[in-house]
């Protein structure tokens, strides 16, 4: 499978830390919502922390979005767990890739290494992927910046550059 913006994108299952509660999901159950996949390399390392309690910050505003947030690496539900713990958050569903399935098929795997780059995939509530965007290791992502395209791809509008929420749109595509 190919991974191509406006393509329904690549399908999974897999175990996540929810709270304290560890279940199976899929992509299929979050079907009629948008959702927003936040790969990371590892738990326990510099930027990430950084990146996911940002994410995990802007969680009201999500959901008012209609936007379901779930981060991704290849630690286990239970590494998950004690990250959770020492760094204090956690509304956000934390996915576990052991296998590295999820990763490849969304092309974030550095195969040498075993880990996962920053990818940011945007899923609509048809399971259309609508945005794929994939940092260096080294480099954080911009938070603000998700919500506002996420909100641009909610008005199903040509948005232009720098478009904001209430600002005008050129109309229908």
């Amino acid at each position: 499978m190919i991974l191509q913006v406006g393509k329904a994108a690549p399908h999974f299952t897999a175990e996540g830390l929810f709270g304290d509660e560890i279940k199976k999901v899929s992509l299929e159950d979050y079907r009629g919502k948008w959702v927003i996949l936040v790969f990371y390399p590892l738990d326990f390392t510099f930027v990430c922390p950084t990146e996911v309690t940002a994410f995990d910050m802007e969680y009201d505003k999500f959901t008012e979005m209609n936007t379901e947030v779930l981060t991704i690496s290849v630690d286990s539900v239970h590494s998950h767990r004690a990250w959770k713990k020492e760094i204090g958050i956690f509304k956000l569903g934390m996915l576990s890739d052991m296998t590295k399935d999820i990763s490849r098929n969304y092309g974030v795997l550095v195969e040498d290494k075993g880990i996962s780059l920053r990818g940011t995939f945007v899923i609509d509530p048809d399971g259309i992927l609508k945005i794929a965007l994939v940092h260096d290791l080294n480099v954080g992502r911009n938070v603000e910046e998700i919500i506002r395209v996420v909100q641009a791809c909610q008005t199903g509008e040509l948005c232009p550059i720098g478009w904001k929420p209430g600002q005008k749109t050129l109309g229908k595509g």
